[in-house]
């Protein structure tokens, strides 16, 4: 297959991240990354494409069209629900694929309402109550018929709390509140319409509608792929898509959502040899496709991260070795990982060390002997300064002195080890 080129939009998302970092190993596929509104996805997609008109624009399609043109996409890998129907409504327009399910299924999922409905007799749902009287148990849940990250919903503990909160947003579907563990489980469909595999995780800590904590689970009664299995029948589903479930009270599986794209979680599959991006797209481009599972489980979580743009010209770097590049008799990963990031941007490596014993030896023992362009090995009184003489450079060193003394001496940008982080980034190439 000849590389296809992948647009995800809106791409700084959770969704949108975890296809990146599905597909940037793969020599299959190109990605870039669309946004409307900058946001994380600049300082992540090395091919990236802002003011993307939003999606209720009336010049999204004809914005978009002209960038798929432009760039040669040969596929969409859209990120939200609502793109998803609107691509999916505006095909015919794109000359590229669309990766996503037909039109009758993303708007059945859209829509909590109308999932509900579909699948109420085959699967048990949440109670919902059409208006206030038929209350007779709080709490209550709220949330909006259509939205997503848990954007609207709230738990109401009385009518009083249930009366302010519709008086603000009186389109709220009013819930049965489910106050068990909460489940999503990923899938897999193809394009001939086989189940190949379902995932159940564990939602374990939520954050904005983010299981930033989930963890793999077995389906040891076989109740998550009964589930899959039923909703698989009832819905034509391509690719990889997700549905939540949550216990209640009896301990009883109630469905929360359906989802016809990629959960934003569902990289903890990916070291079980589940790549779900990477499945969707050779699916969606005709190929067949097989599943092997790495037989155990995994928890993953998340913080925020950071990642760094900056400013710096530079060619040349001169590092330090004890308590920098090596510390507590540990190599320094992190920093070996910048210094490999230099090797594949063709920068010259420069170890300058006042080691007092030999430094070779060393080297040798943390396998680093063949990393530098040069290795300048000085005694305790030396000062580094009269070594570096290739510029522009950047100067890497724990010792605060030796930063101060080459900082004033050579007007170089200084970094103590724990800045390294600021160094490692994405080169973007910013595409308008």
């Amino acid at each position: 297959m000849d590389i296809k080129r992948i647009l995800v939009f809106p791409c700084g998302s959770e969704i949108g991240l975890e296809i990146y970092r599905s597909l940037k190993h793969s020599r299959h596929f190109e990605v870039f990354g669309g946004n409307s509104v900058d946001d994380h996805g600049k300082f992540v997609f090395e091919n990236y494409i802002s003011d993307i008109p939003f999606v209720d624009d009336k010049n999204f399609i004809p914005s978009l069209r002209k960038i798929i043109k432009k760039y040669n996409i040969d596929a969409v890998y859209p990120t939200m629900d609502k793109v998803i129907t609107t691509l999916v409504e505006n095909q015919n327009k794109l000359d590229c694929k669309i990766i996503c399910s037909p039109l009758w299924t993303t708007q059945i999922c859209l829509s909590k309402i109308k999932t509900y409905e579909r699948f109420k007799d085959l699967i048990l749902v949440p109670e919902i109550y059409k208006d206030i009287s038929e209350i007779d148990y709080y709490p209550v849940f709220l949330k909006p018929d259509i939205g997503y990250g848990a954007r609207g919903a709230t738990k109401v503990n009385n009518k009083d709390e249930l009366n302010f909160q519709l008086k603000k947003n009186p389109f709220l579907i009013i819930l049965e509140y489910l106050e068990g563990e909460e489940y999503t489980v990923d899938c897999f469909t193809n394009r001939k319409g086989q189940l190949l595999f379902v995932g159940p995780r564990k939602r374990c800590r939520i954050r904005i509608g983010i299981s930033v904590n989930t963890k793999t689970i077995l389906d040891v009664s076989g109740d998550f792929k009964k589930i899959a299995e039923i909703i698989n029948s009832n819905l034509e589903l391509h690719g990889a898509w997700f549905f939540q479930l949550k216990r209640d009270a009896d301990g009883n599986l109630k469905l929360l959502e359906i989802a016809s794209r990629l959960g934003g979680s569902s990289g903890v599959f990916r070291p079980k040899g589940i790549n779900l991006s990477l499945l969707t797209l050779w699916d969606a481009f005709g190929y067949d496709v097989e599943i092997s599972e790495n037989n155990f489980q995994f928890e993953m979580d998340r913080s925020l991260n950071c990642v760094f743009r900056h400013d710096i010209n530079f060619d040349t770097v001169y590092v330090d070795f004890d308590d920098c590049l090596v510390i507590k008799d540990k190599i320094n990963t992190k920093l070996v990982s910048f210094l490999y990031q230099c090797v594949n941007q063709n920068k010259k490596l420069i170890l300058i060390s006042k080691h007092n014993s030999e430094l070779l030896e060393f080297l040798k023992k943390f396998r680093l002997q063949s990393l530098f362009d040069e290795i300048i090995h000085i005694n305790k009184s030396e000062s580094k300064t009269k070594y570096i003489t290739k510029k522009p450079a950047i100067f890497i060193d724990d010792s605060y002195t030796e930063r101060l003394e080459v900082y004033n001496y050579c007007r170089i940008p200084v970094f103590a080890p724990d800045a390294v982080e600021c160094l490692l980034k994405v080169e973007n190439l910013k595409i308008d």
